[in-house]
């Protein structure tokens, strides 16, 4: 069997294992491992792999800035800043139809943007918003799926992990990838929050209404995320002027978000061992996942099967949008089989050189960034949709009285406005490049 036929067929046998509920860290590294062996007939370089690959990874300055990030979400989860954050949306949008909704995918998107992960926003939103959603009449499908939706806004609003982890695979700058993604965050936002307002005038029983607050309490409440816009403007501002390099950033909004903790009397030892403890096994999972991803890749770079693709698609004549367009589709499959970033791990060493030989009219630095924002957004539509997306897992499973076909019913809508909102971006790349 040649070569290039193995680095095809490793992917039904990566399929296989992860069906088998093989950790997908494991499967990947079993896969290249297995693949390395047999396309060397030996173990030479199969142990100059292992060796090196190990120390590259885990030794790399630029990965630091993952076990930051994920401290700077543990201590803004435990220093109540999403309650903060909820209680200023619901107060000013609370008593509109539809306003409790609003006001969780709004408070979403500012914990999104000092937490970096879809997952944890979307568990952390939920334990502060959903009993407020159902105490003031929403459904319960109606009330997992808007949660489900509004947590993964945490992926694309910066600073976001997965961000990080595309720039380091494309070599591109974080900083201006940061700066992209923050019209189109903001775009997601005002999407939800408009199908939330046609799903209510739809469906007008499945959402109550708050009491309408004075403003002296709506100001007070405003007051009170004060935190959150200082660490998202020195953090993501401190990156995009150069005070400091991303790393350091990360660093810097750890310790902001640690001080504010501590100041605000939230911040203990039993806390700060558990945000170290949450970190360090966070950390550990996505250090495996690249672990895995390298050792992988490596397989598929021996096989010579990313340049091979590459060359066929460029020789089929295939119009660029045409392969953009087969590309998403492809993350859509991929997004109902395996977690955000493993699939781009998985997939961008793979379609980054193909997309590299397209002509879109714009220079290379720009079709990474583009590309990497649109890939990011239809990866965060496979987080809820069904039948196996992963954000609707968590939601539904801290409102075990919902049945998970409710859930799936009402989030359809909101994957309708990501798909027009990818649609959009397509046809208007300047929306996402204006602010690099």
């Amino acid at each position: 069997m040649s070569d290039l036929a193995l680095g095809y067929l490793s992917f039904p046998v990566l399929l296989a294992l992860i069906f088998l509920r093989a950790p997908i860290g494991l499967a990947m590294l079993l896969c290249g491992i297995g693949g390395i062996w047999m396309v060397t007939d030996g173990t030479t370089v199969f142990m100059a792999k292992l060796k090196s690959e190990v120390y590259s990874t885990f030794s790399s300055y630029s990965l630091s800035i993952i076990p930051m990030f994920l401290l700077m979400g543990q201590f803004a989860t435990h220093s109540g800043m999403s309650r903060a954050l909820f209680k200023a949306a619901e107060a000013w949008l609370g008593h509109r139809k539809g306003g409790m909704a609003m006001a969780a995918v709004g408070a979403c998107a500012g914990f999104g943007a000092i937490c970096g992960s879809s997952l944890a926003t979307a568990a952390t939103m939920s334990r502060v918003a959903l009993p407020e959603l159902k105490k003031y009449g929403y459904s319960g499908g109606f009330s997992t799926a808007t949660l489900a939706a509004g947590g993964t806004l945490g992926i694309l609003i910066p600073p976001s992990v997965i961000l990080v982890i595309y720039a380091i695979l494309t070599e591109q700058n974080i900083a201006k990838l940061f700066a992209a993604a923050v019209i189109p965050g903001v775009l997601a936002a005002i999407g939800y929050m408009i199908t939330i307002a046609i799903y209510v005038r739809l469906y007008p029983d499945q959402a109550g209404t708050h009491p309408r607050l004075p403003y002296g309490e709506r100001i007070r409440a405003l007051g009170a995320v004060w935190p959150v816009l200082l660490v998202f403007a020195l953090v993501v501002g401190g990156i995009y002027n150069g005070w400091f390099t991303p790393t350091e950033g990360a660093a810097v909004g750890a310790m902001g978000t640690g001080l504010i903790a501590l100041f605000s009397r939230s911040l203990n030892w039993a806390v700060f061992r558990d945000s170290i403890y949450q970190t360090a096994t966070g950390t550990g999972m996505i250090f495996f996942i690249v672990l895995g991803a390298g050792f992988y890749n490596g397989f598929l770079a021996l096989t010579q099967m990313p340049q091979e693709l590459s060359a066929w698609v460029t020789g089929q004549g295939f119009s660029p949008w045409a392969v953009m367009v087969m590309i998403l589709l492809l993350y859509l499959v991929l997004g109902c089989l395996m977690d955000s970033l493993s699939m781009i791990l998985l997939t961008i060493p793979i379609f980054w050189p193909v997309i590299q030989t397209l002509d879109f009219g714009m220079t290379t630095e720009e079709v990474a960034i583009w590309f990497g924002i649109i890939v990011l957004i239809v990866v965060e539509v496979g987080l809820i949709t069904p039948p196996v997306g992963m954000n609707l897992f968590i939601i539904n499973n801290m409102d075990k009285e919902t049945p998970m076909s409710a859930t799936y019913r009402s989030v359809l809508f909101f994957v309708g406005s990501d798909i027009v909102r990818v649609v959009i971006l397509m046809l208007f790349p300047v929306i996402t490049l204006v602010l690099i």
